[in-house]
């Protein structure tokens, strides 16, 4: 691959289209997984009791979910499709794995979702109110199994397993489905990422009924009430476990990104008993040990240690970047001579008895094999390049982690007012914050997507291909030109969003009634 020949311009656009898409599509993934919950929990309600109010709570929430899961088809589609137009080299080299976990997406979980949201929406008096509640759960199911899907093909990305390089094809090939499927680095980044998407709701729809309780809508008091008080229990809850599974990604983290770990600490000398920083200068002594390898005395490394090399605390050794670049042009050396020897081999066969380019081919493949770990350290130029944007990595980890912590507190201390049986409506500093706390969910769960992605950068698949070898080579021209017009597209779609939200809940519900038995 000549990454002469593509131009350095066209790599930061298509990086900047990409994550513009990615952003703008995750602004909508994580509420409909969200509200998804809350709307099955709330249907599930109405199933046990019989109760219209539940019947109707469950309707009016679905209209938002459903609002909100059109847009983000919408973006979600044309994100798969930028990988064939501004990523071409990266899904010739990794297609057959990538593609997979991609495909099963499309054909079972969308299908599925397909399928079941249309009996949500249209099969309240053709259907058992039992096949119902099915349909809900197997929506918000389908939409969860299809986050399952793509944070696996995310996950192969930052951890490439159950794969082996053709030098034939000089392409990747899987060689194990379930070493890729159920990666460690995969169900990690699923458990952690899907219950922070229930924050993300469960904020939602503490502030929509908060709003409702600001403005004393009567008609729909009842609903905010109930709605705030479900919305506070799955909030506290996965802000808990996100907590939990958060923890156990740092170790899976510290073990296969240790770059990534470092960054996020702006971490330069490493060692053991490592504290964790609060901000620079303020630090909680040997957490960082902790939080990597469940030791409170544990070694890990820093950004200096990684690019000289240093001893893992089993005793493996981790080449220095420059060893690492050495024997990652060996193996791109060796590729181009293996497959100008099998070139010669078919070409030359008569004037060959002895076999001697064929044992040269072979040895060459040897080589290749050996030093293949290291393939894509052959493409950097620089050691500076292996450092990802510290800054970046930092803060960011520390307005997620802040937040969630905030979330707790404030889940917490509504369920606390629930049971202590205050009344959260007159309460307005609450009410407020409660409305305020949306954008600050966003903010929170765009943070861990940014650490997740900067921190692995200049990597597009972890230690094997990196991003300037993984784009298309097109003219910057093209991609920035497609990039304002996504920008432009984006941006309305947000905002017709946003609006036909707030004028649904605003219309909100005048027939509900309160719920029978106090239900």
């Amino acid at each position: 691959m000549n990454l002469l020949s593509i131009d350095p311009a066209a790599i930061d656009w298509a990086r900047a289209q990409f994550a513009l898409t990615a952003i703008y599509h995750w602004l909508f993934v994580p509420l409909t997984l969200g509200v998804g919950l809350i709307m099955a929990i709330i249907e599930t309600k109405y199933y046990r009791t019989g109760d219209a109010f539940w019947r109707r709570a469950a309707q009016f929430w679905q209209r938002l979910f459903g609002i909100n899961f059109a847009m983000g088809v919408a973006t979600g589609i044309i994100l798969e499709f930028e990988f064939g137009t501004n990523w071409s080299n990266y899904s010739w080299f990794v297609g057959d794995i990538f593609g997979a976990p991609l495909a099963i997406e499309g054909i079972v979980a969308f299908f599925m979702e397909s399928t079941f949201v249309a009996v949500m929406y249209f099969g309240w008096e053709k259907v058992s109110r039992g096949f119902h509640l099915a349909s809900t759960w197997l929506t918000w199911l389908g939409a969860t199994i299809s986050a399952w899907w793509i944070l696996v093909a995310n996950s192969w990305m930052q951890y490439p397993v159950g794969c082996e390089f053709n030098p034939d094809t000089m392409r990747n090939e899987m060689t194990s489905f379930l070493d890729v499927a159920l990666s460690p680095f995969a169900i990690d980044k699923f458990c952690h990422t899907v219950i922070s998407s229930w924050i993300v709701g469960a904020v939602f729809v503490v502030a929509v009924s908060a709003w409702y309780l600001l403005k004393k809508r009567e008609a729909e008091r009842a609903l905010a009430l109930k709605s705030l008080r479900i919305g506070a229990i799955v909030g506290l809850i996965a802000a808990v476990l996100a907590g939990a599974t958060g923890h156990k990604s740092a170790q899976t983290v510290a073990a296969v990104q240790p770059m990534k770990l470092a960054a996020m600490e702006a971490l330069y000398d490493g060692g053991n008993a490592q504290g964790l920083k609060i901000i620079e200068g303020i630090e909680v002594p040997y957490a960082l040990s902790f939080m990597a390898t469940n030791d409170f005395n544990g070694f890990v490394p820093g950004i200096n240690d990684i690019l000289k090399g240093y001893t893992r605390e089993d005793g493996t050794v981790e080449p220095s970047a420059q060893e690492k670049r050495e024997r990652g042009q060996m193996a791109i050396t060796a590729l181009e001579n293996y497959r100008r020897l099998k070139a010669d081999e078919k070409t030359f066969a008569d004037q060959d008895p002895d076999g001697y380019i064929t044992a040269a081919k072979e040895k060459q493949l040897a080589i290749l094999k050996e030093n293949m770990p290291y393939f894509g350290y052959g493409y950097i130029k620089d050691e500076a390049e292996l450092v990802p944007p510290v800054a970046v990595n930092f803060w960011a980890f520390r307005v997620m982690v802040g937040f969630g912590g905030l979330f707790i507190l404030f889940f917490a201390y509504i369920l606390f007012l629930n049971w202590r049986k205050k009344d959260i409506s007159s309460m307005k500093w609450l009410l407020w914050l409660s409305i305020i706390l949306v954008p600050c969910a966003y903010i929170c769960s765009e943070s861990g997507w940014l650490v997740a992605e900067f921190g692995r950068q200049p990597w597009t698949i972890q230690d094997m291909l990196p991003v300037a070898a993984s784009v298309s080579d097109i003219g910057s021209g093209a991609v920035a030109t497609t990039f304002w017009l996504f920008l432009a597209l984006f941006t309305t779609m947000l905002a017709v969003e946003i609006n036909i939200m707030l004028k649904q809940i605003k219309k909100g519900d005048p027939l509900l009634t309160p719920p029978q038995g106090g239900e």
